[in-house]
């Protein structure tokens, strides 16, 4: 599915309490994969997960942190998206 290598990688960083580019992701779609039946690990941070996603990817390349936000998100969405629908149909998401 798309975005499964993103989200598999974001839910093993979560659970090891790292912060990283594909852990975010994760936490800022958590209430969305969580009602498509997902476990993911709660937010732990009083930071937003978006603020800590810009800030990481800027962090790794100030100048092409706007555009691998957005990409991450749209890999996010994407996702979500095919997992709904598969539920949605009763295909195979995996």
């Amino acid at each position: 599915m798309p975005g499964g290598g993103l989200i598999a990688a974001g839910l093993a960083d979560l659970r090891a309490g790292r912060m990283t580019s594909k852990g975010l992701p994760v936490a800022i779609g958590s209430n969305r994969l969580r009602a498509a039946g997902i476990a993911v690990p709660p937010w732990s941070s009083s930071q937003a997960p978006e603020h800590a996603l810009y800030e990481v990817l800027s962090a790794e390349n100030a100048d092409s942190a706007h555009g691998r936000y957005n990409a991450l998100l749209r890999r996010l969405v994407s996702f979500e998206r095919g997992l709904e629908h598969a539920l949605a149909t009763g295909t195979d998401a995996g």
